[in-house]
């Protein structure tokens, strides 16, 4: 007869809420995977990242998270992790606030582990130290979480893939009457802010290089970037805009059928790379250097300039040169240097 108070021998991760940040904790779901294969990983995610998260083959079950970005909602986290109590032998909290530390706390994971964050003491038992070199890179915490001597050895950093739906992708491409490979994938948004946003003309002049060769232009991402989207577009038979049009699920099934793709530093841009395809990334405010596409089918473009990467929302200097001086040459010759066909049919 099993004893009734005893504790489940399984994992429950506390996910972020941004579909980058998701992409780059599987890095920790692997190395989770490989130490422990036996037991289950369950992940406490928002409903808008879920479809992600499904798509990881290391995750048993995901648990959708009632509560939006900067919900406190104390009673009911509560109330939420006691409805878990005894299910987990350890828990791993990845974002940073004392709120998100509470669902394990009341669940009673006998282990409960993460960074300090908002002075989580007593929340989390098992408070790993973050050396400060390493406070911008977002995958190498994550999986130091379960591996810290990754710290002092990057190179062992696990690389995301998730996988395409191959039904939901063939339906979409019927859909929108477009053929594998024979298009590229814009991501004109980003979520971060305006410093991570290369301008619309730039996106424009590449888009008619592409459209002189023959590919068609799908833009991906969500109502917010709508309206960088219709500049793109307009007057453009060449380009399909489905900014906004899209589920996650349906971004991610398309990015694996596109040829290539084209994002600033935003949470497609680690979708892409996970799915395995190329990608050229554009860099104003923020730098590869911390949270880069995982992928060695990936090239990052930037100008180096003295005042970034700044990292800021909006250019404290007012101009935007890191990004409005990128221009749509810099990152065509990325592209070319991702795919040889494309490289001679640009020349």
């Amino acid at each position: 007869m099993s004893d009734a108070g005893a504790v489940t021998h399984r994992i429950l991760i506390v996910g972020p809420s941004w579909v980058g940040d998701v992409v780059m904790s599987q890095c920790l779901l692997k190395v989770l995977r490989i130490r422990d294969p036996d037991a289950p990983i369950d992940v406490l995610a928002p409903a808008s990242v879920a479809p992600l998260v499904e798509r990881m083959p290391e995750v048993a079950r995901v648990i959708i998270s009632p509560f939006t970005h900067r919900e406190f909602r104390f009673y009911e986290r509560m109330r939420l992790g006691r409805s878990l109590a005894r299910r987990y032998s350890s828990a791993y909290v990845l974002p940073g606030s004392w709120k998100s530390a509470l669902v394990p706390f009341a669940a009673g994971a006998p282990r409960r582990t993460g960074y300090l964050g908002e002075a989580r003491w007593g929340l989390l038992n098992d408070i790993r130290p973050m050396p400060p070199s390493m406070r911008r890179k977002t995958a190498l915490a994550y999986q130091a979480l379960a591996e810290p001597e990754i710290f002092g050895e990057p190179a062992r950093l696990q690389t995301p893939s998730i996988a395409a739906d191959a039904d939901n992708r063939t339906r979409l491409l019927r859909q929108f009457s477009l053929s594998p490979i024979d298009f590229v994938v814009f991501v004109p948004g980003a979520e971060f802010g305006p410093a991570k946003r290369w301008p619309s003309r730039h996106w424009i002049a590449l888009a008619e290089r592409l459209d002189r060769i023959g590919l068609r232009i799908v833009l991906l991402g969500t109502k917010n970037d709508a309206a960088i989207g219709a500049e793109i577009a307009a007057g453009r038979s060449g380009v399909l805009d489905l900014m906004g049009r899209t589920r996650l699920e349906d971004a991610i099934d398309l990015l694996s059928a596109a040829r290539l793709a084209v994002t600033n530093d935003s949470g497609l841009m680690h979708v892409a790379a996970a799915l395995g395809t190329k990608v050229a990334a554009v860099y104003g405010s923020t730098s590869p250097e911390d949270t880069p596409a995982l992928s060695p089918a990936s090239r990052f473009v930037s100008l180096g300039l003295p005042c970034s990467p700044c990292r800021k929302r909006v250019c404290p200097l007012g101009h935007f040169d890191c990004l409005q001086k990128l221009e749509a040459v810099e990152v065509a010759r990325a592209l070319a240097s991702l795919d040889s066909g494309l490289a001679s049919r640009m020349a």
